[in-house]
């Protein structure tokens, strides 16, 4: 029999059972990704910012959530929706915005730009352009976790979209013949682009695209911060044991397009306005305020912390250079004396 499957996504406790330490976490956590991502929503509108730019809002607890339940230790990878994940592992985010400039301040040198940050100081191995191009790369990460000797595990992300590639498969599959210690996390947020689910798959509940790989999975609503964390506890313990890959199918939703060009008129406004009631940020917010874990005055504390950072790192980002045209020959791989074979 394939892995054990949860059939419906778990639900939100009735009561708060974490610290207030941990909710003031993911508050923090989840409205600086936000309103980070908005300003570079408005930053893009303003030509400052230029090239893809694919945003994060409304995705916010699908990386909150996972890093209360990971270490610093583990390892990041996903595909080029990548501003919100360094930015809540720890990078700085006037490296991150100079990135979205092509200032060569920023985390890539510049040369990255919206859809390749990579920042090896809190483990985080991209930003990948190429549809499930880092599932792959994830899979070998764990490899190498597994060959060190290690406890340590691989988060791999990816869109809904991205689960048609043959890579995905081909993964799964060495992934759980290998009892590799990665975590895959399928983010659905219902459209490939602007293609819906149903209309690209005939596996509609993606999570059981574990069944064929024998993988441990489970779906996720992922709108809400602490069933992100329980599930990825979950996972990462058995992960840990030795036990092989866990597939999670995040269910959450962008509220903007795929990217900044895309005027998303496939849904409609009240498919839209669904979901914007279940705003991962208002639902953290609201259950610090009902259950009084802090006060209105806390958050506002945090909310004006957070403004003038996003602030600082467009000032920084603006005052950076940019990269010298020669910058295009560095950083670049290649072999000296490679022996051509010729005639």
């Amino acid at each position: 029999m394939a892995g054990v499957k949860d059939k419906k996504p778990v639900k939100k406790s009735a009561k708060a059972t974490y610290s207030k330490e941990t909710y003031m976490t993911w508050y923090e956590s989840m409205n600086f990704m936000r309103k980070f991502e908005e300003k570079a929503g408005q930053l893009y509108g303003q030509q400052k910012i230029k090239g893809f730019c694919h945003l994060y809002i409304g995705q916010e607890a699908c990386v909150a959530g996972a890093i209360s339940a990971l270490t610093k230790k583990d390892s990041w990878i996903t595909a080029y929706r990548d501003h919100a994940h360094p930015l809540a592992l720890g990078t700085d985010p006037d490296k991150i915005m100079a990135e979205l400039f092509g200032k060569k301040t920023g985390v890539s040198k510049g040369k990255g730009g919206s859809m390749h940050m990579f920042d090896k100081e809190v483990n985080f191995f991209g930003g990948h352009g190429i549809v499930g191009g880092q599932i792959p790369l994830g899979t070998g990460i764990g490899f190498a976790e597994k060959y060190k000797g290690t406890k340590n595990l691989c988060i791999c992300y990816m869109g809904d979209g991205a689960v048609r590639q043959g890579a995905f498969h081909e993964a799964l599959n060495m992934a759980m013949y290998f009892k590799l210690p990665v975590i895959y996390v399928i983010e659905n947020n219902g459209y490939a682009m602007g293609t819906s689910v149903s209309r690209t798959s005939i596996v509609t509940e993606l999570y059981r695209l574990g069944d064929g790989y024998d993988i441990p999975s489970a779906p996720v609503d992922a709108m809400n911060v602490e069933n992100v964390h329980e599930a990825v506890v979950k996972a990462a313990k058995h992960v840990r044991a030795g036990k092989g890959p866990y597939l999670l199918e995040f269910r959450t939703y962008r509220y903007k397009g795929h990217s900044m060009s895309d005027p998303a008129k496939y849904r409609t406004k009240e498919e839209v306005e669904v979901y914007k009631a279940k705003d991962p940020v208002e639902q953290v917010k609201t259950t610090i305020l009902k259950q009084g874990i802090a006060t209105q005055k806390e958050i506002d504390a945090i909310d004006s912390k957070i403004k003038e950072i996003v602030a600082n790192s467009v000032k920084f980002a603006e005052d950076s250079k940019f990269p010298d045209p020669t910058e295009a020959f560095t950083d670049v791989y290649k072999q000296e004396n490679y022996p051509f074979v010729t005639g």
